[in-house]
């Protein structure tokens, strides 16, 4: 498995639905293991979770980067 194609994978399932959005910011585990549909030991699952936090987290810096670019021209 790609695991860099699946945290894309579940980046855009997750951003694009609020209540998974919702569901992952309260129980990432959980969710991630739903949307997987297979209860993954703590060792594998929680390298996806990290992955999926910090894609989700440089894309919205790269939104607020980009807003701010166009102040300063």
């Amino acid at each position: 498995m790609d695991i860099k194609a699946k945290i894309e994978e579940l980046v855009g399932k997750i951003k694009n639905d609020p209540a998974l959005l919702s569901n992952f910011q309260s129980d990432p585990v959980k969710t991630v293991e739903g949307i997987v549909g297979v209860d993954l030991p703590d060792d594998q699952i929680n390298p996806i979770v990290d992955g999926i936090k910090a894609k989700m987290s440089m894309d919205s810096l790269s939104g607020v980067a980009g807003k701010l670019g166009g102040l300063f021209k």
